[in-house]
């Protein structure tokens, strides 16, 4: 019983007992004389009620269920930390240990004698103890290991061409080299993926925030950082111990006889921008050496003591089949490896005062039609992705807002939205992923191509606000773009760009482009313009007729499509106290893009997504701001599917007729298998997948024409809604 119902039902009593203890003909003298009695009984009484809430209060407590007690949940959840401990680490791990132990101690300077512990009798019980676990219940292991390599070797299939794989963001491991004292500690050390990158996170974000960090000018190393991509087959195959990525696929092609000479992992430094990746690592040329050196060898005859001929011959014979997974497709186009076009020494020539190369010169440097067999690309970014709009904007995406109250809290105490939009702006390699196309692909105010009927608002409008979530201060502002109103794409792009620092924006100037060219002499003028190679819509495929191109991804998964956003007061922008370095002063460099005010570049509107914000029975669904699309988790299906089904179609942008061929596969998850099982098609699980992995042994085995289009979308008919005239 609440004390002020208590209190309110005391004056009740004193009240009642008063009316009933006055007499007919009560002198005022005989209520004074009769207060005091009145006043005693009532105090008692509420001495008594008090004493029976309390005991029915402690009766309550007692009557507490005993799972939802401290020293029930405590103990639990140690149980089950220490449980997902033993359930991720592998047997081989237990004999590093002792050693990772004393490495931790001596990053802190924790001064303790360990002992040294022979573990290999616990490593040989656990090893036991996890082969009786039902493959099933692995986290990193389910049963399907091998299992299509040895379905295609029973039908006489074997390895025939060479594959490359090329991985996405999630599954490129990012390394440190840094030698100088304040990174020492992370040399070789993996600052993305592994848990190294999640104790470092932890317990040393910020060191480890300013090491991931690149240059705002440069967009390259910052002094005293060197990070690279870790390298090998083994780098790529899982994520960290327990999340296996492309093992599944390296496991099944090692089935038929791919191994080290004939099986190829190409990863990046998905950071960088297209050309700095070639400038710093000369990624785009090594990999075009490599497909060359599967086809043609180099073997070294010693004549004599000091003297060496190099002699060509053929090694595998073959041409190169090419399998890259999200971003993977999006480096793949702008490398325009594909078509063997590949300009950046030419280029770097021709700043020095040559000309350039004709486009019908170009076609002349190399071939897709003598290097490139197939080209797979497992769900493909091609048309960009709307997390990365919302991640430059605010720093957010579905997974930050969908999070509980409680683990939202932490993460941004813990990593603010700030400071994660901050270290996607240094990324310039993660603006590759920008959607592309504008209104004419993403739709407009009135109309999207993926507009289901009935829809209660367009997709088109990809940021909105609604009125009721905007402050009144939020109309004093005066940006270019009215901020309370909705945007399309096109709008979109301007305003984030006009909210993020000169140095990104130059950085996006330099080494992007956004539109939709249909001119074909300017799409063949674009091969000579590294800024349009990463999109699709402004660059031809090369004119390879024997050349294929399968198309890969999943459907059947809620994905972020478009965001309700929300406005602040005006907030200290700590992005736009930029060096003096950071703007334009060279009057030869064409600065057109957006400068800040002293004053306003400062302080700028707070913007959110309006996470409070939830409709599940509109059209679409909103989900905490987001409004849901269709896709594979993480790329919507206009991305993943309208190129490979309409663009690509168009000899505008496939001028050599290349067959291209769609496979949808459904998205159907065993809800008792970890990550799914056979049948999922999320954006990252599908690399596991059973049918993605016959898809690429098919093709690498020479059965490619197996592969036929399959469908369970309405791609086709989105696609056709696009405006490609």
């Amino acid at each position: 019983m609440p004390m002020s119902t208590l209190s309110q039902r005391i004056r009740t009593w004193s009240a009642s007992d008063s009316e009933a203890a006055k007499p007919p003909f009560e002198s005022d003298a005989g209520k004074e004389q009769d207060q005091p009695q009145l006043m005693h009984d009532v105090q008692l009484e509420a001495t008594q009620q008090a004493k029976l809430f309390d005991a029915q209060i402690h009766k309550m407590k007692k009557e507490r269920r005993f799972f939802v007690k401290a020293r029930f949940l405590f103990p639990l959840g140690i149980l089950l930390g220490i449980l997902l401990g033993f359930i991720l680490i592998q047997p081989s791990d237990l004999q590093d240990i002792h050693s990772n132990l004393l490495l931790i101690m001596e990053e802190y300077d924790i001064s303790l004698k360990i002992p040294d512990i022979d573990l290999s009798r616990v490593e040989l019980e656990w090893r036991r103890f996890r082969n009786n676990i039902p493959e099933v219940w692995k986290l990193n292991n389910d049963g399907r290991e091998f299992q299509v390599g040895e379905a295609m070797k029973a039908r006489g299939l074997t390895a025939h061409y060479p594959i490359v794989l090329v991985p996405g963001i999630v599954s490129t491991g990012l390394e440190s080299w840094s030698t100088s004292p304040e990174y020492r500690a992370f040399f070789r050390e993996k600052l993305w993926g592994g848990f190294n990158m999640v104790s470092q996170v932890i317990f040393n974000r910020e060191k480890w925030i300013s090491a991931m960090m690149l240059d705002p000018v440069t967009g390259l190393d910052p002094p005293g950082v060197k990070i690279r991509a870790a390298e090998g087959i083994g780098a790529a195959s899982s994520f960290m111990t327990g999340y296996w990525l492309w093992s599944k696929i390296v496991e099944n092609l090692a089935v038929v006889n791919y191994d080290t000479n004939n099986l190829h992992l190409a990863p990046y430094d998905w950071r960088l921008s297209m050309w700095n990746l070639e400038e710093r690592d000369g990624y785009f040329s090594k990999l075009k050496a490599t497909i060359e050196g599967f086809k043609y060898g180099t073997t070294n005859l010693n004549i004599a003591p000091d003297k060496f001929i190099f002699c060509d011959r053929e090694r595998q014979g073959k041409k190169t089949v090419i399998a890259a997974h999200s971003m993977g497709s999006t480096v793949m186009l702008a490398s325009d490896l594909l078509g063997w076009r590949l300009l950046f020494d030419l280029l770097l020539v021709a700043s020095n005062g040559s000309s350039l190369p004709n486009t019908e010169e170009v076609d002349q440097i190399g071939s897709a039609q003598n290097h490139i067999e197939s080209y797979i690309a497992i769900a493909g970014t091609h048309l960009g992705v709307a997390k990365a709009m919302a991640a430059f904007l605010s720093g957010e995406m579905k997974d930050t807002v969908q999070m509980n109250p409680a683990g939202a809290y932490v993460l941004e105490r813990f990593f603010s939205r700030k400071e994660r939009q901050k270290l996607f702006c240094s990324w310039a390699g993660s603006a590759s992923m920008w959607i592309k196309g504008g209104t004419d692909v993403w739709g407009d105010a009135n109309w999207a191509p993926d507009d289901e009927p009935g829809s209660s608002h367009t997709h088109g409008e990809l940021i909105a606000f609604r009125q009721g979530a905007v402050p009144p201060s939020a109309h004093d502002i005066t940006p270019s773009v009215e901020p309370t109103k909705n945007m399309t794409a096109d709008d979109a792009s301007a305003w984030i760009l006009e909210r993020t620092p000169s140095t990104f924006q130059k950085m996006i100037r330099n080494n992007y482009s956004f539109g939709i060219e249909r001119n074909e002499k300017m799409l063949k003028k674009n091969a000579l313009d590294p800024r349009k190679w990463s999109n699709p819509l402004e660059v031809q495929l090369p004119n390879a007729p024997s050349m294929k191109i399968i198309c890969v991804y999943g459907h059947g998964k809620e994905t972020e499509r478009s965001y309700w956003y929300a406005h602040g007061p005006h907030e200290y922008e700590e992005s736009f106290v930029e060096g003096e370095h950071s703007t334009c002063t060279d009057p030869t460099d064409k600065c057109n893009y957006t400068r800040h005010p002293p004053l306003d570049s400062l302080f700028t509107m707070g913007k959110w997504i309006d996470a409070d914000y939830t409709h599940e029975t509109a059209t679409p669904k909103v989900r905490n701001g987001v409004k849901m699309g269709e896709g594979d988790g993480t790329v919507n299906l206009l991305s993943l599917g309208a190129m490979c089904v309409e663009g690509w179609k168009k000899p505008r942008w496939n001028p050599g007729g290349i067959k291209v061929t769609t496979v949808e596969l459904p998205h159907q998850p065993a809800p008792n298998i970890p990550r799914g099982g056979a049948n999922t098609s999320d954006h990252v699980d599908i690399l596991g997948s059973t049918g993605l992995n016959e898809i690429i042994l098919k093709v690498a085995t020479g059965a490619g024409h197996e592969v036929e289009d399959r469908f369970v979308s309405r791609i086709r008919e989105f696609a056709r809604r696009v405006r490609w005239d």
